[in-house]
């Protein structure tokens, strides 16, 4: 697959990594926008602007499969893209950061019809804060991913040195029916383990099963029989009015610190319960003084990562048990958990999952990604002609756990004696570098 992307950014650096070793990829841009992480790919470049149709044709766009404009000016990202249709009438993806370009190019019930427009519209703000609204509804958890309309889920856990688990083999825990664990991640590095693998102390560990089975399993091993109460959001940009509308649906106690006294009467307008703070959330006086101590979680999603972790770290010097904080620079995201912070979210990596599942093949779909995409949880369709097998007699290439079938309207979390049958839809857990491997597995059947 050939794909063009238009756009030098930090984003447009991890598109370009994750798809360069299996894909011909050219980016274009200008030449001081190129970064040395850029030079250690195999790809092409181009100089000059893809808003520009000679640009487009110097990147051979009429033989791409695929052009993704991720700039920093949606304008510039909206009129490229409808550049590369005109010109190829290729797929195109487009990122934005404004709602109103979204709605506005997303929508099929106007009056005016055109040849023209874009295939994928990508609002990374949006997918940001459905991961960050998740992670807070389950309390402790630092991963929440749901699958088959609600019914299964993803939740990852941190032990401490208290916790019952550490010292204890996988296949010694009763944990309830209908979970298992999918993945461990230790000393940074994630792994599948087996039944005989050990807790160990400050183990991410991953589980599936069934909704309701990991609520119990929440409440039996991780103290989870208290609910999230109250938030305390600093940041009132974009994400931070979502994120307070989310929460404000299920009732749940929310406050908003933000700086711009003008914004601050914009949040006020738009939230209805919500409590908006007119101030600094760098300022330990202020924060001290508005009890966030009290609050179950603090979120700190400004557009600056030194300000998010600085107000992260004074949350948690304040007796906060959960802070989230948004990572806008991916490399940073190690620090931040290195010293404390117990969920680092990155709108970046929201994007990059959205085009991974938008480019892949039709019968794999990627549902979900944990760990910096150190894991990736993958929904494939078993094709026709897929003899019916049981779990443990399949011989996949390389290491990987099914976590969950769905069979028409059954949600199956299987065991060893479970059938996997052709049409099956089966949600499967793999580190990132066996998932082309696993694919192909499924596709070769």
């Amino acid at each position: 697959m050939k794909i063009i992307i238009f756009g030098a950014t930090e984003l447009g650096c991890l598109i370009a990594t994750e798809f360069f070793e299996d894909h011909d990829v050219t980016i274009i841009d200008n030449e001081d926008n190129i970064t040395k992480d850029f030079n250690k790919l195999d790809i092409g470049y181009v100089q000059g602007n893809a808003t520009s149709i000679d640009t487009l044709k110097q990147a051979d766009i009429r033989n791409a499969d695929v052009f993704l404009s991720c700039t920093d000016s949606d304008e510039l990202n909206i009129v490229a893209c409808l550049a590369a249709k005109k010109v190829a009438g290729i797929k195109t993806i487009c990122f934005v950061s404004k709602e109103e370009y979204k709605s506005t190019l997303e929508n099929k019930e106007s009056d005016y019809s055109c040849d023209m427009f874009i295939d994928y519209i990508i609002w990374s703000a949006e997918l940001l804060t459905q991961e960050i609204f998740r992670i807070i509804t389950v309390a402790q958890a630092l991963d929440v991913e749901n699958f088959a309309d609600g019914k299964a889920r993803l939740l990852e856990y941190k032990l401490n040195e208290n916790s019952v688990l550490v010292g204890e083999k996988i296949r010694n825990c009763n944990f309830p029916e209908q979970t298992i664990i999918v993945g461990i991640t230790r000393n940074s590095e994630l792994f599948i383990p087996s039944g005989e693998t050990v807790f160990e102390k400050e183990d991410k560990v991953i589980f599936m099963g069934l909704a309701h089975q990991l609520d119990k399993l929440a409440g039996s091993f991780f103290h989870e029989k208290e609910f999230v109460k109250s938030v305390c959001i600093i940041g009132g940009g974009t994400i931070g009015l979502m994120l307070a509308r989310n929460l404000e649906e299920i009732k749940i106690k929310a406050k908003i610190i933000e700086k711009n006294i003008q914004r601050c009467e914009l949040l006020a307008q738009e939230l209805s319960s919500t409590l908006v703070i007119n101030g600094d959330g760098t300022n330990l006086s202020l924060l001290d003084e508005e009890q966030i101590s009290d609050c179950d979680v603090v979120v700190s999603v400004t557009n600056n990562d030194e300000k998010n972790l600085l107000c992260s770290l004074l949350a948690k010097q304040l007796g906060v048990k959960r802070v989230i904080s948004r990572v806008s620079k991916n490399l940073n995201i190690p620090l931040f958990e290195k010293v404390g912070i117990d969920v680092a979210v990155s709108p970046n990596n929201a994007a990059l999952n959205e085009v991974k599942n938008d480019l892949y093949e039709t019968n794999v779909d990627i549902l979900a990604t944990v760990e910096q995409g150190q894991g990736e949880v993958l929904e494939i369709i078993v094709p026709e002609d897929f003899e019916d097998i049981k779990i443990k007699d399949l011989r996949m290439p390389a290491k990987a756990i099914v976590g969950t079938i769905k069979r028409r309207n059954r949600v199956i979390i299987p065991k060893g004696d479970t059938l996997i049958m052709k049409k099956d839809t089966l949600i499967i857990f793999t580190t990132n570098t066996n998932a082309p491997q696993i694919k192909d597995f499924f596709k070769g059947k």
